[in-house]
């Protein structure tokens, strides 16, 4: 597992997420450990090396 941190588009606290990497194109939807809003995370690892991490807030 890679963890990685990184800020929440909601309330701008620094938290961190496990990463796996061993799938290549993930995307996938979890909330925020601090103000529990959804986020929409986009990871690529190549050669177990993480090389694009991007998160986006979901309107709701």
């Amino acid at each position: 597992m890679y963890e990685h941190f990184f800020q929440c588009p909601y309330c701008w606290e620094e938290i961190s997420v496990l990463l796996d990497p061993s799938v290549s194109q993930q995307t996938y939807i979890e909330d925020c450990e601090n103000c529990c809003n959804p986020m929409e995370f986009e990871v690529s690892f190549q050669n177990n090396e993480l090389i694009s991490f991007e998160v986006h807030n979901i309107e709701q």
